[in-house]
């Protein structure tokens, strides 16, 4: 028989095993979330993406100069803003056309764009100027593996309409900040490719009611953007710009 010291360690090992084995790395499902992500990409490639973003809603800007979107890239703008605002490549350049379309005028002449180890790997704060008065945002870019962008998530850049303590945290390091790109299934794969049918937003979603809000919100874009816009009143700029 073995020692009494000897039989422990083995089960406690077995037990270790057996549960190594019920428990595969989230990381590897393709559910992963976009913090499961390291860097490929250098910081000035980061950077270079963030500023080509506002290229497309600078009316000063060469027209020719877009980020590298993935296929499903999705944008999230918090209100006032009209929360999903962009859904895949093609639909979400038009939505940028449209709102040149509507201020011809704007430019964004202040951009501060920065690369951060940890996702999103770009975050910007700028000025954008809507015809000659300001409106203060800051947006992040989360990335997979080949450098595209696969969300886009913005905020308007004002103390009250922000989660979190700016000051202390300006850009958004730590903990509680809510941000929904963190918690969206799929964004932590090598192609960062989600799935608002899937089981795995299905299940996110039943416990996480932004999550469960952003999947139905992809599946009638127009139609969810339309209500929004709607709701948002006359007031929306004057609100998220802090005119």
């Amino acid at each position: 028989m073995l020692p009494h010291r000897i039989a422990a360690a083995l089960v406690g090992s077995l037990a270790a095993c057996a549960e190594s084995a019920a428990s595969p790395d989230p990381c590897d499902m393709p559910g992963a979330l976009s913090n499961c992500l390291a860097p490929t990409r250098t910081d000035d490639e980061y950077i270079e993406q963030g500023q080509r973003y506002f290229d497309t809603l600078d009316a000063s800007a060469d027209p020719e100069s877009e980020p590298t979107y993935a296929e499903l890239v999705a944008r999230w703008e918090w209100p006032p803003w009209l929360l999903l605002t962009g859904y895949g490549a093609e639909l979400t350049l038009a939505v940028d056309e449209l709102v040149l379309a509507a201020f011809p005028g704007t430019t964004v002449p202040t951009r501060d764009c920065r690369a951060f180890e940890v996702q999103p790997f770009g975050r910007c704060r700028v000025s954008i100027d809507y015809e000659g008065q300001a409106c203060p945002i800051y947006e992040e870019f989360t990335f997979n593996d080949a450098g595209e962008v696969t969300f886009v998530e913005a905020w308007s850049d004002q103390a009250a309409l922000l989660p979190w303590d700016v000051e202390a945290d300006p850009w958004a390091e730590g903990e509680g900040i809510g941000r929904l790109s963190t918690r969206v299934p799929g964004l932590g794969t090598e192609a960062g490719r989600i799935d608002p049918t899937g089981e795995e937003m299905t299940r996110a979603g039943e416990t996480d009611a932004e999550v469960a809000d952003f999947a139905a919100r992809t599946q009638d874009f127009w139609g969810y953007w339309s209500e929004a816009y709607d709701a948002a009143g006359d007031d929306m700029f004057a609100r998220g710009c802090g005119w």
